[in-house]
């Protein structure tokens, strides 16, 4: 496609931006248009996924008929199916009449499922059989139904790992992704920061009658430089908080630097397949949140048991172990110093299904001359850790603390509702 031709759909769709990348996905979008190829858009969170759905049917040969956004992330898994597929009267309680789902109401149109990734498994197993022959069955019902739909999906998960997770079909994943449409996050575009940036505070100066903000060279610079994690979208809140805020119009890089959050490098290790938090990508599993706590916990630990061991070695006026070398240690009664006898320290485990088992440092006095007799030390064998169980604790703490309230919870949790609903069930913490 001829590039005046690109830039008469971004005029058309809004679309702000010449770097390759953007424009190679518009390209792709306009080929595969006029079939009815299943189209799979991937991205950041915030880079403009919307966008290329509405590209993709407005130039098909279904452009006049419907066009139904869905945002899979948003719907209860108790109510997806009924949502998607519709249901029967009487299927479940609430059902007081029969409902056409959104497969029903884009018949001859275009379905755009937004983060489909978040799909239970068995919406995804119907899911599948309406891309293989276009056959559904409402909820509560024996009768297949028909649908001619173009499904275009999008999402921000990664596949490989979800499918390898188990968390999503990957029978269902090459059927969604017939054509694939990467759309480039924001710090890979460069370019276009700048631009967007003048379009968003041309944009605001309008709506709230005052003159638009400008940057400084130095300004410029850091807006550039800065990973934006949110990408557009985090780009264009920040520019309207700057307009509002801001009495001086001259932007510099102290005054934007106040607005940037903090670009926090990632603390997870490398042995859970480089997922981490920087550049932005925020936790991709519920699991992830855990293992960051429990390593935070055992460092602590750590360090906790190392100053034990200097100050009881610095008391006792001799040289100790290591606290790890030994689980009993000895404190010998130096002449004319002490006349208490002397003092065994035995390392007895915490048993804690929350938190890792640490080593509590317990006194016990005994008579000098049973000292001598002590022939055997206990071996401390470190309880394995339970993954289930912290998870349930924190799930549990998280209700509590909101009161029961699920969805404070779950952003508590920084986990979808969706999957806390699952994992309450799951835990038996209804």
């Amino acid at each position: 496609m001829i590039k005046s031709e690109i830039q008469n759909i971004k005029l058309r769709f809004g679309i702000i931006g010449n770097a390759e990348g953007l424009n190679r996905a518009i390209d792709i979008a306009m080929q595969v248009a006029p079939t009815d190829l299943s189209v799979l858009v991937t991205g950041e969170s915030g880079v403009g996924k919307e966008s290329f759905p509405q590209i993709i049917h407005q130039f098909s040969r279904r452009k006049h008929g419907p066009y139904i956004a869905v945002n899979c992330g948003a719907i209860p898994e108790g109510t997806i199916d009924s949502e998607l597929f519709g249901h029967e009267k009487g299927a479940f309680t609430g059902a007081i009449s029969d409902r056409n789902g959104y497969f029903a109401e884009a018949n001859g149109g275009t379905i755009f499922l937004d983060e489909v990734g978040e799909l239970p498994l068995s919406t995804q197993a119907r899911l599948l059989r309406v891309l293989e022959s276009g056959e559904y069955i409402k909820v509560g019902s024996s009768k297949v139904q028909k649908t001619d739909v173009r499904i275009v999906a999008a999402t921000n998960v990664n596949f490989t790992d979800a499918i390898a997770e188990g968390r999503f079909r990957e029978d269902l994943y090459y059927r969604l992704n017939t054509v694939p449409i990467k759309v480039p996050p924001l710090r890979e575009r460069p370019d276009d920061i700048a631009l967007l940036f003048r379009k968003f505070a041309s944009d605001f100066a309008e709506k709230y009658h005052m003159p638009a903000i400008q940057l400084t060279d130095e300004a410029k610079r850091m807006l550039v430089s800065y990973s934006w994690p949110g990408n557009i979208r985090q780009l264009k809140n920040i520019t309207e908080q700057i307009s509002i805020i801001e009495t001086n119009r001259d932007i510099t890089a102290d005054i934007l630097q106040g607005y940037l959050p903090a670009q926090a490098a990632s603390r997870f290790p490398t042995l859970f397949g480089g997922k981490n938090t920087s550049n932005g990508k925020g936790f991709e599993s519920e699991r992830e949140i855990l293992y960051q706590v429990l390593f935070d916990m055992r460092r602590d630990v750590t360090e906790l048991k190392k100053l034990v061991h200097d100050i009881m070695a610095e008391r006792g006026g001799t040289q100790m172990n290591h606290p790890s070398e030994t689980s009993v240690h000895y404190l010998q009664n130096p002449v004319g110093v002490m006349q208490d006898p002397p003092v065994v320290m035995t390392s007895v485990p915490m048993v804690n299904t929350s938190v890792p088992a640490v080593n509590h440092i317990s006194p016990v006095k005994v008579s000098p001359e049973e000292v001598p007799e002590v022939q055997d030390t206990e071996e401390y064998v470190e309880e394995n850790l339970s993954l289930d169980e912290v998870e349930k604790e924190m799930i549990r703490k998280a209700l509590e603390r909101h009161h029961g309230k699920r969805k404070n919870a779950a952003n508590d949790l920084k986990i979808s509702e969706r999957t806390l609903y699952r994992k309450i069930k799951e835990y038996g913490l209804d």
